[in-house]
């Protein structure tokens, strides 16, 4: 069913989104809002769909542990343990952490009954914001259109704190059709920027952002271990570079977290280290090496090696911090 082909890397002419149409009070007050289902409710998904319940949309969240269904319901969501409670949504929200689990839920394990494409209605929506491959986006994509359905990428740039305070960075491609549909639950989380029609174009773009961010990491935690071995303070190194050349929000937020020492996790390491090999993979298919995130693998299998995979990927100072023997 589903192929790994290899996909074009030639960009495509950037979507035109058509403008928001003229809609008067009366209409909208009468406009009724489509029921959403969401799949994938952990610490990012949790977030976003309670900021989608926030703004007055009807959301059914599918989860498998029974334990997670009173704080879901607390935060204004309708928490399920049936899958068949998804069957009748307009639009299906995915913030799932892999291909498989994605494939698992969508199109179900050979077992028809399982498949929740399947059941979908003809018209309905899958918006994928999970960090998946873009072959298994361009996949995911046909699958569903030959059901009848449609298929949105919307991967997002943020961590668990970001999606509370809705300023995820959300890359989509999809139908344009298909995103106006989606764009009042999308707009609810964070800025949008609409970079298409191929769907495996915003999770190109994700994983080569998240490459961006992960080898700042690496950088970040070698440079604060050179400065603790010469006796100097790292943060007043951080508050300089930050405040002048690298004032991007990486360097300020993920910086001084190495400095202190937290490793909390908002992207913990496995799932880092599974969005690294993805893009490995990706520029393997363009025959276009990347040796700075070959070196970022091999740093987050020796995290992972040391018994840290429990931490955030920040934890990539620490292991330059050991290796510096501190």
């Amino acid at each position: 069913m589903f192929d790994d082909k290899s996909l074009p890397c030639d960009a495509d002419i950037v979507a035109r989104v058509p403008d928001r149409p003229t809609t008067s009070t009366d209409d909208k007050a009468h406009r009724v809002r489509p029921k959403i289902g969401f799949i994938g409710l952990g610490l990012m998904g949790s977030a976003m769909a309670q900021n989608l319940a926030a703004a007055g949309h009807s959301v059914t969240a599918f989860v498998r542990r029974p334990e997670q269904m009173d704080g879901l319901q607390a935060r204004g969501l309708e928490a399920t343990l049936h899958k068949k409670d998804l069957f009748d949504c307009e639009i299906v929200i995915s913030m799932l952490p892999d291909d498989n689990a994605l494939r698992e839920v969508f199109f179900g394990n050979g077992s028809v009954t399982d498949a929740l494409a399947n059941h979908m209605a003809p018209g309905s929506i899958h918006l994928s914001m999970s960090t998946i491959s873009t072959v298994a986006a361009a996949n995911f994509a046909i699958e569903h259109q030959r059901r009848g359905q449609a298929y949105v990428s919307a991967p997002v740039f943020g961590n668990p704190d970001a999606a509370k305070a809705k300023q995820l960075a959300i890359v989509v491609a999809g139908r344009a059709s298909d995103y106006e549909r989606c764009r009042p639950l999308i707009e609810v989380l964070g800025r949008v920027f609409v970079i298409g029609a191929d769907p495996a174009q915003a999770n190109r773009i994700k994983l080569l952002g998240n490459m961006m961010t992960a080898t700042s990491l690496e950088v970040l935690g070698e440079v604060t271990a050179v400065l603790r071995k010469c006796g100097q303070d790292p943060q007043q190194f951080v508050d300089i570079m930050t405040g002048t050349m690298f004032g991007s929000r990486v360097h300020k937020i993920y910086g001084s977290r190495i400095v202190a020492g937290d490793y909390a996790p908002g992207l913990a390491m496995p799932l880092a280290l599974k969005d690294v090999r993805l893009a490995l993979a990706e520029a393997e298919r363009a025959g276009a090496p990347m040796p700075s995130v070959s070196l970022v693998r091999d740093r987050m299998i020796t995290a992972i090696a040391r018994g840290h995979a429990h931490l955030d990927w920040t934890a990539l100072g620490l292991v330059a911090s050991e290796e510096a023997g501190l």
